[in-house]
């Protein structure tokens, strides 16, 4: 991972345009080439970014980064005060609590729950960022990539919409599409899922537990 701290202005193109006055910000870029531009402030929201795979050009007085949608994000570099690499390794990933383990569990065995007709391809299905919760196939034979959260927020959407950007990648899977799936979400969640194509479904935990317990109950020969 590379951290540039640097005074800079930064212009973007593509689906609108923006502009950030000269100011002060850390530049963050990921080794999968996702780039995203910090202030201070603004909690943990980059105030710009671009996901992978893009294409990094670096001049003296400027960064480039560019996309197959045809999005460019220009960060012109007026002084650089630090400027770090460090490889961070192999990551486990995120250790899933019980209710987000067991929903994903869930969800892997009845996954028509969250649509009619789906059916589960694999669990944990592998991408080169990291896997995807599950990956079915639609009525249609279309692929569908679904993460599950227990509480739906904007990082999770953006986690899901970079999982697809990996998998389209297959010509055996893509076209993909994707299906966020919480007990919860967000407005913004809500709002940043419709704009990137991504189905945002809120999910019954307590309903699929009690119908797991009465479909045991149901072919438990003990049961009377």
């Amino acid at each position: 991972m590379r951290l540039v701290i640097a005074r800079c202005t930064v212009d973007y193109s593509g689906r609108l345009t923006a502009h950030l006055p000269e100011a002060t910000r850390l530049i963050m870029v990921k080794a999968d080439g996702t780039l995203a531009i910090h202030s201070d402030g603004n909690a943990s929201k980059p105030l710009n970014w671009m996901i992978a795979p893009n294409v990094l050009e670096i001049y003296e007085d400027r960064w480039e980064v560019t996309n197959s949608k045809g999005e460019k994000l220009q960060i012109w570099i007026h002084e650089v005060i630090q400027d770090v690499t460090h490889a961070l390794g192999d990551d486990p990933g995120l250790v899933k609590d019980g209710v987000e383990a067991h929903l994903q569990e869930l969800l892997a065995a009845s996954p028509d729950f969250l649509e009619e007709g789906l059916t589960l391809i694999r669990r944990e299905y592998p991408t080169d960022i990291g896997p995807v919760d599950l990956l079915c196939a639609d009525l249609n034979g279309a692929t569908v990539a679904i993460e599950i959260k227990r509480r739906g927020e904007i990082d999770g959407v953006e986690q899901l919409a970079r999982y697809i950007g990996r998998l389209n990648n297959d010509v055996r899977l893509a076209p993909v599409r994707g299906m966020f799936a919480a007990q919860s979400i967000s407005p913004q969640a809500r709002v940043m899922a419709e704009a990137r194509g991504i189905d945002a479904i809120e999910v019954d935990y307590e309903g699929l537990r009690e119908a797991e317990d009465t479909e045991l109950r149901l072919f438990d020969p003990r049961a009377r």
